[in-house]
């Protein structure tokens, strides 16, 4: 099964691999990650009950970048390789 998700995302998956080691992996980053995540969809479909309540289609540009940056930060804390969640973090 995830071998078939990495398919399907792999084109977010490609532009965070790399073949160099991790340098500053921990397992606690993927775990931040999900739950960073985890929290952008929740906040994108608060976003979402109020612009349907406020019928103001402006509101629709939050949910759409909140949604955005949560599906990449739980497909490369799911799906990812511990470059891929290295690169997110930064190697310092």
């Amino acid at each position: 099964m995830k071998q078939s998700l990495r398919c399907v995302f792999w084109p977010i998956l490609k532009y965070f691999e790399s073949p160099d080691p991790a340098l500053n992996y921990k397992k606690s980053h993927r775990i931040a990650l999900n739950v960073l995540g985890a929290l952008f969809v929740v906040l994108s479909l608060g976003s979402l009950y109020a612009v349907i309540q406020s019928a103001q289609l402006g509101g629709l540009i939050p949910v759409i970048v909140f949604f955005c940056v949560g599906l990449v930060a739980l497909v490369v804390g799911g799906l990812g390789s511990e470059q891929a969640v290295s690169r997110i973090w930064g190697n310092r």
